[in-house]
């Protein structure tokens, strides 16, 4: 597992230190360096600025350090992400600028290569561990956000909502949990309508992934995520440039997942409990219609509007599930908009919360 994220122990001596410096800590480092440094520095136009990568040559022309530009607020996670994927092959190692634990995790991150289809294969740097770090945290959440990105960088064809089903029954077998698949007209019979409504048009039929692990004793912390394996719209078909990436339609359920997993691998004292709707939005005969009015799970009645507004529907049915038990937290994540986006852009999540 390390192998992926670039990490590796070995003897610090031997490794290339990486220094991380914001703009305005870089005169003042300057002044204590060798005079051929700072003029090396000066040549490059090294300003340590963020995304800024300077590697000062040695006597033999190889790397003898390497400066890393950051904002001044950047977070310690990001500070040297960046570099798992911009320097040179070789060892190197952390020597200042950043927390060691989350520049680890950084830089496990910067490492993501999705490599299902077709292999990358050119050298990869590698970061000598830092010490008296919790490696186990950082193997811990890198590998549960590297399957969530793993999920939503794989194409439909290649995961619907069965696939999905069997990844989040693999991460459950995994940490000892009981998962329960409710598939096709089964949905029905346990009175998930709204599920059942909008992917029984798919080949892939709809089903409802239920996970639950841990102490029953404990807080109950349930999450929800939305697992549109893929949304064309349905009858309110979208246009080719807007159905393009609906491949990642199901990141509420990757991100749900893999949070299940780090909170399971680390052996958090709750009791938790994952649910994902997992469905296609297709066009068939079958599919749902605009002004089809399904009877949700709490025996209130939805009126479809567009049948692009697909995944509040799935959600209501997991929802209602997900508050019977009155859990004491309950995280819901869901790709639910494009108009969260145009209003807050890329960098802010859109919340609606009752606390």
């Amino acid at each position: 597992m390390t192998e992926r994220f670039q990490l590796i122990e070995a003897d610090p001596a031997s490794a290339v230190p990486v220094t991380v410096l914001a703009e305005s800590e870089l005169e003042g480092w300057l002044k204590g360096q060798p005079p051929a440094i700072a003029g090396w520095a000066k040549a490059q136009g090294f300003k340590g600025k963020a995304g800024e990568v300077l590697a000062l040559p040695g006597a033999n022309g190889a790397p003898s350090r390497v400066l890393a530009g950051r904002a001044a607020e950047a977070a310690d996670l990001w500070r040297i992400a960046g570099l798992a994927a911009s320097l040179p092959e070789g060892a190197y190692r952390l020597e200042s600028g950043a927390e060691p634990q989350a520049a680890a995790l950084g830089w496990a991150l910067g490492a993501y290569r999705f490599e299902r289809y077709k292999a990358d294969k050119r050298p990869r740097p590698r970061l000598v561990w830092p010490s008296g770090i919790d490696r186990a945290e950082v193997l811990r959440l890198a590998g549960a956000i590297h399957r969530a990105r793993d999920l939503v960088n794989t194409p439909a064809g290649d995961l619907g909502p069965s696939a999905l089903a069997a990844a989040a029954e693999e991460v459950g077998r995994a940490h000892g949990a009981a998962v329960a698949v409710t598939a096709g007209d089964d949905l029905l019979m346990q009175g998930y309508r709204a599920i059942h409504a909008v992917g029984r048009a798919a080949a892939d039929p709809p089903r409802l992934v239920d996970l639950v692990w841990g102490d029953a004793a404990k807080p109950k912390l349930t999450l929800v995520g939305k697992g549109v394996c893929f949304d064309t719209g349905g009858l309110d078909l979208k246009t080719a440039g807007g159905m393009q990436m609906m491949k990642k339609d199901m990141g509420g359920a990757a991100t749900a997942l893999g949070l299940a997993e780090a909170i399971m691998a680390a052996g958090l004292p709750v009791r938790l409990r994952l649910l994902i709707p997992a469905v296609e939005n297709s066009v068939a005969g079958n599919a749902y219609r605009p002004l089809d009015v399904i009877p949700g799970r709490n025996g209130k009645t939805i009126e479809i509007g567009n049948t692009d507004a697909e995944g509040r529907v799935i959600l209501s049915d997991a929802l209602v599930e997900a508050s019977k038990e009155k859990p004491a937290l309950l995280l819901d994540f869901a790709t639910l908009t494009g108009a969260a986006r145009v209003a807050l852009g890329p960098e802010l999540p859109a919340l609606f919360a009752n606390d």
